[in-house]
């Protein structure tokens, strides 16, 4: 029943949509059981767009906590370095910042150049056996923001980002549908369950050393984007959470505390029926969704 209404709540917003919701404390993570989860599609593959930055700021975090790596190197955000957006990814002029920044732009306002940068620092290799490490068995990563970005310039034939400003919105619908950006096999890559496995195993400082744990909880508190899951809960239940976002897919993964203690991982995806679909109503079904599989959990709302 409540994976209906969680399907409906989609589909008054024009799209389909996955979710994984759980408890974070309680049971060890493989005795999760059907009773303490909401599961909507959640073992189906999809792309995890900017989420992945999260399993990168991670890796980050645990070279820093083991001295491999020094949060306080500097480096130098160019030219040739940003894809515009936020943060130093939409800069005018060169910025020269820390490690540790590239993290917190990384996370707090999504920036692609922050997480290129530092995907470059702790290698794409280190962040790949990571999901291995933490049993993240159908999580790939293949690259950072830089790639995604050349393969949709590729794709639709652009040179530059203006080009395919001009090229992408002409494309038809089932053109666009098919760029590799949006194919779970073809890019970064995961479950809405191994999404909340991540989040519960960070949670439970059982991702890495304590200090890189609780450096990636915080740092996502940061995050400035409150449209989605923070839409769906009341102010006094705070929201850790990442974004991610491509044409006609909107997600978000988080965990949600509540005053009394109660703890939640939920990963949400939609994926529009239409590329046109209202932005605002599919962003609000996401906390929606989110709210419902919570109170369910609470055992509330049934």
């Amino acid at each position: 029943m409540v994976e209906e209404r969680i399907r409906e709540i989609f589909a008054r917003a024009g799209a389909d949509g996955l979710l994984h919701a759980v408890p974070v404390g309680g049971t060890p993570l493989t005795e999760v059981t059907a009773g303490a989860e909401v599961a909507v599609g959640a073992d189906e593959p999809v792309v995890i767009a900017s989420v992945f930055k999260v399993l990168l700021v991670l890796e980050f975090a645990r070279q820093a906590a083991a001295g491999q790596l020094d949060p306080r190197e500097r480096v130098r955000v160019g030219a040739a370095d940003r894809l515009g957006g936020w943060g130093t990814a939409g800069c005018a002029d060169d910025v020269e910042l820390s490690l540790r920044d590239l993290a917190f732009f990384a996370i707090s306002v999504s920036d692609n150049s922050a997480a290129d940068l530092l995907l470059a620092r702790v290698g794409l290799d280190t962040v790949q056996l990571l999901a291995g490490e933490l049993g993240l068995d159908r999580t790939r990563i293949v690259g950072g923001p830089r790639d995604v970005l050349d393969s949709m310039l590729a794709e639709v034939g652009a040179r530059d980002e203006a080009e395919f400003a001009l090229r992408y919105p002409a494309l038809p619908d089932d053109r666009k549908r098919r760029l590799s950006v949006l194919d779970p096999l073809r890019t970064n890559a995961g479950t809405p369950r191994e999404i909340t496995r991540l989040l519960r195993l960070i949670w439970r400082d059982e991702a890495g050393p304590p200090e890189a744990c609780l450096q990636v909880r915080e740092l996502m508190t940061r995050q400035v984007f409150r449209h989605r899951l923070v839409s769906g809960f009341p102010d006094e239940v705070t929201v850790a959470a990442k974004t991610g976002t491509l044409p006609g897919l909107h997600l978000e993964a988080g965990v949600v505390r509540y005053p009394d203690g109660g703890c939640y991982a939920i990963s949400v995806f939609a994926r529009t029926r239409k590329l046109a679909a209202s932005r605002t109503a599919v962003d609000a079904a996401l906390g929606a969704a989110a709210r419902i599989a919570v109170d369910s959990l609470r055992g509330k709302g049934l």
